[in-house]
């Protein structure tokens, strides 16, 4: 059964042998470079691999290559390459990839809350 952002959640520990939601998640975006990739197209949108890797300094092709495809197979983005000379290649968050515009809005709030 999948939770709807609807239905009232409480934090606990979980069922032992149980993979807890919050360590799958984390799994998945918890990286420094995943989780700026995935904010970077919260904010923008729908973004090219130059722009992503301009927007990231520090980070190898390589790297938001490897990242971005494990976003694709987690079904958090989208990509979509049209046949052009060279390739165009773009990269959108799915449903599933915008849910996490509340969890990335209280971290920034909380982020926000440490300057004072």
């Amino acid at each position: 059964m999948t939770q709807s952002a609807e239905q009232p959640i409480s934090l606990n520990k979980g069922t032992p042998g149980q993979p807890c939601p919050i360590a799958s998640t984390l799994d998945i975006i918890g990286t420094k470079w995943t989780f700026l990739i995935v904010r970077d197209l919260l904010i923008d949108g729908t973004l090219r691999f130059s722009e992503l890797l301009r927007s990231m300094e520090g980070i190898s092709p390589k790297t938001l290559s490897l990242r971005l495809r494990e976003l694709e197979e987690h079904g958090i983005v989208d990509r979509t390459v049209y046949p052009e000379v060279p390739p165009k290649v773009e990269y959108r968050l799915t449903d599933k990839g915008r849910q996490l515009e509340g969890v990335f809005i209280e971290l920034k709030r909380f982020g926000l809350g440490l300057r004072r």
